[in-house]
């Protein structure tokens, strides 16, 4: 059978490109970049084998191409350090410089290579639990929060503990694992502490005291390893005893509440009936002061008075015995509420004092009486003060009785 020719050129056509072709194409590229003219002529093959496969106007242009090759390749050098971070910059993986926040510049890959650090961000390690993205969602790691106190019991502790750099060369140098070597320092630092602690100090009291101490030894820990390491902080999450035991725990707890109560309540009633005590314990003695230094007086100017008397007395003995009698017997009678009467020398009219009787006779509750006597005699002092009795009730009027 005769071959259609058209079929023979279409399947030419379809065919991979040449590769000669290919390489004319970049050449006139290239050559219109470097101001060259684009020729459409063809060079004529020549008939000999001598001849050159390429003429000069053929050529690539290898020293631009160069060029633009070691500029790009320089340009890839330049980085820039943001502020609060360093730019570390390692020949052939050795430290030759540490540059300040701006734009930089470094011999290229594979010379030379710069890596920034951030010496001010916070980082965070925890240590006791993982929390995800939720903040409530949360692992515990058993085997880093539990602990053991200084009386041989077990407590849950978590914590968190914040960190930046403050040498970016110790930090990227000296440090395998940066996470890993807080994490360490943390664990090894509240271990110690809480080993030394009791447990409810540790639980309730003692938490920031904890925590402050334990910022301390970490940052000692750190610093002798020379890690560039600063702790900034560290926060306690929660401490509280194994699951296993919280019901009992919790009973223990709640039975110490209910002491304290008490005794505050009783510290309250004290408070209450102390002060009233001592207020009256104070008023007794203030009375009993009082009663001693009336009675001392009383005395001593009784002692006194009777001194006058004997003083008197011994002068006229008759005379003092006499009117001690007198006044004993007005001082008698003055409190008594019976009137004695003479009816055998006395008048048909009595003029009795019944106003006072009254008086004497009202705060005991009892009416006057009057006993009549007969045949008793009165001495002088007595019938003056019934004389002065009767002029005091002239103006009324008495039966006789």
């Amino acid at each position: 059978m005769a071959k259609n020719p058209g079929q023979n050129n279409n399947k030419e056509e379809e065919g991979p490109p040449d590769l000669d072709e290919l390489l004319s194409d970049l050449k006139k590229k290239i050559g219109r970049i470097f101001g060259k003219k684009d020729t459409d002529q063809k060079i004529p093959k020549p008939s000999g084998g001598n001849a050159t496969p390429n003429s000069g106007s053929d050529q690539l242009p290898l020293l631009p191409i160069l060029l633009i090759v070691v500029l790009l390749w320089a340009a890839t050098g330049f980085y820039i350090v943001d502020q609060g971070s360093r730019g570390v910059v390692l020949r052939f993986g050795k430290n030759t410089e540490v540059t300040m926040p701006g734009p930089r510049w470094h011999i290229p890959f594979p010379i030379e290579s710069a890596e920034v650090v951030n010496l001010e961000q916070v980082r965070t390690i925890e240590v006791g639990y993982r929390s995800a993205g939720d903040a409530d969602a949360r692992s515990k790691e058993v085997r880093e929060s539990l602990m053991l106190t200084d009386d041989e019991n077990i407590i849950d502790l978590q914590f968190a503990v914040q960190y930046n750099l403050k040498s970016v060369e110790d930090f990227l140098f000296n440090n395998r694992s940066a996470e890993s070597s807080v994490r360490g320092a943390a664990e090894t630092a509240i271990r110690e502490i809480v080993g030394k602690s009791k447990m409810d100090f540790a639980l309730y009291e003692g938490r920031e005291e904890i925590a402050v101490k334990a910022k301390k030894l970490m940052q000692e820990i750190l610093d002798r390893y020379n890690t560039g390491i600063n702790v900034t902080s560290v926060t306690m999450q929660n401490a509280q005893p194994p699951e296993q035991v919280q019901a009992s725990f919790d009973d223990a707890v709640k039975a110490k509440q209910d002491l304290e109560r008490q005794k505050n309540e009783g510290q309250a009633y004290a408070n209450d009936i102390i002060p009233k005590a001592k207020g009256t314990a104070s008023r007794l003695t203030a009375e009993a002061q009082g009663y001693r230094l009336k009675v001392e007086n009383e005395a001593k100017g009784n002692a006194s008075r009777f001194e006058q008397i004997l003083t008197q007395y011994n002068r006229a003995p008759e005379v003092m015995r006499d009117r001690l009698y007198i006044e004993a017997q007005e001082q008698i009678l003055s409190n008594v509420s019976k009137v004695f009467i003479d009816q055998k020398n006395s008048n048909n009219l009595l003029y009795l004092p019944l106003d006072k009787l009254i008086q004497q006779a009202t705060p005991e509750t009892t009416s006057p009486r009057v006993d009549v006597i007969p045949q008793v005699d009165m001495n002088q002092s007595s019938m003056q003060n019934l004389e002065r009795t009767r002029d005091a009730f002239k103006s009324r009027d008495r039966e006789v009785r």
